[in-house]
């Protein structure tokens, strides 16, 4: 669209002296303001939303950061886990051209930062009172010695058990509390040649199953002491075999082809019946909508078995980088603000599954499943109880994580290993640098 100043003069005769001089620096300063426009810096942004839930909510937050005037630059690598994003973050690092913006958490922030490469967005952060909007466990995550170099957009809970409700009905079960109550369960479905379990095949997705299945059988504290604190005895301690053996005991009811399947189609599995249950976070959920189904009637969600009193916490974020083009600064406090303002927190949380990082949101539109996870992250910050989940970023280095996930397939996949050498394994993986 021409600017108005651009349109060309028709001066009168005794006025073209005056008026040509007018129109020439009206048509200077047309060109000079679409010159801006037409130059606007491209704010990048890199993520690993690729999935239909998750694609639908990259696309409101593009559409959102257009409408202040700011380009989006697509930046999607696929691969729920996000290692792929990871891997291509860091060349683009190396290479001295980051994005402006990258979807990363928990410590991995605070690596960055000890790089030097993150930029603050502190004076966002103290004009919209984000100490006050964010509850203090996440905060701190986003913050690079004491300034916010990354926003965060949602809570997910990882400690979810999904469930085809058709499935349960056939077998006449209920969802499962305990662990003997899941395995009664999925040796019935098994019986009625349903698929009991849906997973993939991915490092990600057995440290994940495994995550849940560790607090559902030793509790918060034993969750804590050994992968946060990452105690050693407690590491290979007796409650930790017993979670690797029950672990282990899952394999039996899942299928064959998992290997390398991704966690939608997984949950595609539980979607149409083939499968009837998923250890999964509740990403998952947008799946679901996506397919149009409701849940506590096409679809239930529950703690994975033992772990009703406890809520592991997965915190999708952004941090910001520095860029060579400072014009882009605008746009990436532009974001920052967009990530954590009430509208954009509904509209994205509606669409991922996830529910709200910013405190004392009106959930009214958002579905049972969000709302019993609202009530449970705040039961579980007045017990105690909350945890960070390890198998997503959120609490131990990279290396110990990446060592983690090696032990942790290795077992699942090795049907000669015990949980015993499993559990000295994982000690011993705590101390990777």
């Amino acid at each position: 669209m021409r600017h108005p100043l651009s349109t060309p003069f028709r001066p009168q005769a005794r006025f073209v002296g005056a008026r040509a001089r007018m129109g020439a620096i009206a048509m200077a300063a047309g060109l000079m303001l679409m010159s801006g426009t037409s130059q606007a810096a491209e704010v990048e942004v890199l993520h690993y939303w690729t999935s239909g839930g998750e694609a639908k909510s990259a696309q409101v937050l593009k559409e959102m950061l257009e409408k202040k005037g700011d380009t989006w630059k697509d930046f999607a690598v696929a691969g729920g886990g996000g290692e792929n994003a990871m891997t291509a973050l860091k060349t683009r690092v190396i290479s001295g051209n980051p994005p402006a913006a990258a979807q990363i958490k928990g410590p991995a922030i605070q690596e960055w930062g000890d790089e030097g490469v993150l930029v603050s967005v502190d004076d966002v952060a103290k004009r919209e009172g984000w100490d006050k909007l964010l509850p203090t466990q996440i905060s701190s995550i986003m913050k690079y010695k004491g300034q916010y170099v990354a926003a965060p957009v949602n809570v997910h809970r990882v400690n979810w058990l999904w469930i085809n409700a058709d499935a349960l009905k056939k077998v006449n079960a209920q969802p499962p509390v305990t662990w003997d109550d899941f395995f009664k369960t999925a040796e019935a479905l098994q019986k009625a040649g349903i698929t009991p379990v849906a997973i993939g095949g991915q490092s990600w997705q057995d440290a994940e199953t495994f995550e849940t299945v560790a607090l559902g059988v030793g509790g918060a504290a034993f969750y804590k002491k050994a992968f946060v604190q990452l105690d050693e005895a407690t590491l290979k301690g007796p409650t930790m075999v017993k979670a690797l053996a029950t672990f282990k005991k899952i394999k039996q009811y899942t299928d064959k082809g998992q290997t390398g399947r991704d966690w939608n189609m997984a949950t595609g599995m539980v979607i149409t019946g083939q499968a009837a249950m998923q250890f999964m976070g509740d990403w998952a959920k947008g799946e679901f909508t996506v397919a149009n189904k409701a849940p506590d009637k096409d679809y239930l969600c529950v703690p994975g078995p033992g772990s009703q009193n406890a809520y592991t916490f997965n915190v999708d974020s952004f941090a910001f980088f520095k860029v060579k083009n400072p014009d882009v600064e605008k746009g990436q406090k532009d974001l920052a603000s967009l990530l954590l303002s009430p509208e954009f927190q509904e509209i994205f949380n509606l669409n991922k599954g996830s529910i709200p990082v910013r405190q004392g949101m009106d959930l009214s539109k958002f579905d049972a499943c969000a709302q019993k996870s609202e009530a449970d992250f705040k039961n579980a910050q007045a017990k105690g109880t909350l945890v960070p989940s390890w198998a997503h970023d959120m609490v131990i280095k990279p290396a110990v994580e990446g060592a983690f996930y090696d032990v942790i397939g290795h077992y699942w996949n090795d049907d000669s290993e015990t949980a015993q050498q499993a559990a000295d394994k994982l000690a011993a993986a705590s101390k990777t640098n």
